[in-house]
């Protein structure tokens, strides 16, 4: 069984990644493969530097996510350019992941994908949790976190999906209000009932 893991920006998907780890499962994260696809000399990274151009590059030849980021977020045409460019590339790596896993005999794997809802991939899992925190929660978490102002954490939270529209698509939730022991609690009582259906 394929088990997509989302959320949004800031509802603590990462710690919840961490506690499946933990247990011994496999996460395969589109996050960090979408790091690895544009990694100079990778397809990916050649296309974004013909689109964008060597204003998104650094002196060292690394993508300048920041510059890249502030480009896309401000502009929704070129955040489809990019999605455009890496999705099938994370897409296709992501399968392989997967299927390496399975071929191993892992009987449940997750794939984190934030954007899972937004990018349409629905059809690449078996079922969807998502780890949850009310809007307002998730505002003071992320300006926190990225030490930013209202505004901008308002910007990439309206790129987002509603939390609560993926809430109420979802499978499974995995309610992070509360402490991490809260949290623990739900990601074990989720494996046991996801093992149960399995049997």
């Amino acid at each position: 069984m394929i088990v997509g893991l989302t959320g949004g920006i800031a509802t603590g998907k990462s710690t919840v990644t961490a506690m499946l780890r933990q247990r011994g499962y496999t996460v395969v994260d589109a996050d960090q493969i979408a790091r690895e696809v544009v990694e100079p000399g990778m397809p990916a990274y050649q296309a974004i530097a013909a689109h964008f151009g060597c204003k998104v590059l650094k002196p060292d030849g690394q993508l300048d996510r920041k510059k890249l980021a502030e480009i896309i977020f401000a502009n929704q045409a070129e955040r489809q350019v990019l999605n455009g460019i890496i999705h099938p590339e994370i897409r296709r790596e992501m399968r392989e992941q997967a299927e390496s896993a399975e071929s191993s005999g892992k009987a449940i794997v997750f794939m984190d994908i934030p954007l899972l809802y937004e990018s349409k991939l629905t059809h690449m899992v078996d079922k969807v949790m998502v780890v949850y925190v009310d809007q307002a929660v998730q505002r003071s978490r992320l300006m926190e976190r990225d030490e930013l102002d209202e505004v901008q954490a308002n910007r990439r939270l309206e790129a987002q999906m509603p939390i609560d529209e993926k809430k109420a698509k979802a499978d499974y939730i995995i309610d992070n209000h509360g402490t991490r022991e809260e949290t623990e609690r739900q990601v074990d009582a989720l494996l046991a009932k996801l093992h149960a259906e399995l049997s």
